[in-house]
């Protein structure tokens, strides 16, 4: 337990914690709306935010929270009520996003090559006090939506026609999504980086549906595989000095196929049960043999 010792991995720990509970928490709802890329995509405005903090002299993470709630609330609004010309207009906020981080922060005093590609990718000395107290700020926010909103947001993902019409406020519900998709990519880009967080937010997801069958389970696991894969990406990278965000990402899809494999036998056992319920459903259901004869006058 040596590596609880190190102030920066007390920190780190704390930050993977949160990172592990919130990515999959909001991106249960992004891979029922078939937007899983959408974490990708706000990472990439987000190092605008990056940039803009180092340019500015403070701290990058709040300036990141702030360019990426804007950016995925100007890609809802596109989603919203862009036609054809959506997918272009999408294109150039995520590219123009990841080139402006990079000027900006060529421009500044403050920021260098080696310290975005932290934010890129995760670094686990880097993690700051300050880092941590913002981390833990917008980690409570994501968690009181995911929760509180739970009913409200499960309605939404799995059908916004019937969610309308039951008086939600949908296009509400939705620029809420997206504003907590973009907190949640501010709360883990110190730990998996900017650039692999959507990877978080979709696999753990993914893994735990091979199980699963209800919303709720289909949460619950999601949530407790992000925290494992997150903590044992985190220690791994403090033993073996590998890069953390790359670390938590492939112990994730190591899950992922695990489950799958596992879950293949199972699947196959309950399509036979099922067949076999059928058939003896519809042995019952038939007539019994010579009836029609014992109508006949």
């Amino acid at each position: 337990m040596d590596f609880l010792e190190p102030a920066f991995m007390q920190r780190a720990l704390i930050a993977a914690v949160l990172v592990g509970i919130t990515a999959p928490a909001v991106g249960i709802h992004l891979v029922q709306r078939r937007q899983a890329l959408m974490g990708d995509g706000i990472g990439h405005v987000a190092m605008t935010g990056v940039g803009l903090g180092f340019l500015m002299s403070t701290n990058p993470v709040w300036m990141a929270g702030l360019v990426s709630v804007a950016g995925a609330v100007l890609m809802e609004l596109i989603r919203m009520y862009g036609r054809t010309r959506g997918d272009i207009a999408l294109a150039l906020l995520f590219y123009g996003g990841m080139a402006g981080g990079v000027m900006l922060t060529s421009l500044s005093s403050a920021g260098s090559n080696a310290n975005l590609v932290s934010y890129l990718f995760g670094s686990l000395a880097t993690v700051s006090e300050e880092d941590v107290t913002a981390i833990c700020v917008l980690a409570a926010f994501v968690v009181a939506v995911s929760l509180g909103l739970r009913r409200q947001l499960f309605a939404i993902s799995q059908d916004e026609e019937f969610a309308r019409v039951t008086g939600l406020p949908v296009r509400a519900l939705n620029l809420l999504v997206a504003v907590t998709a973009a907190v949640t990519v501010t709360v883990a880009m110190r730990v998996v980086g900017l650039l692999l967080i959507s990877a978080l937010m979709v696999v753990p997801v993914a893994a735990a549906q091979q199980l699963t069958r209800s919303f709720r389970a289909t949460f619950a696991v999601a949530v407790l595989i992000g925290t494992a894969v997150s903590l044992g990406g985190t220690i791994t990278t403090y033993y073996q000095d590998v890069p953390p965000g790359a670390t938590i990402v492939l112990l994730a899809i190591a899950v992922f196929v695990l489950l799958t494999a596992l879950a293949a036998p199972l699947a196959r056992r309950r399509a036979r049960a099922a067949e076999a319920a059928t058939e003896v459903y519809e042995r019952g259901a038939r007539p019994a043999q010579g009836t029609a004869d014992d109508v006949r006058v």
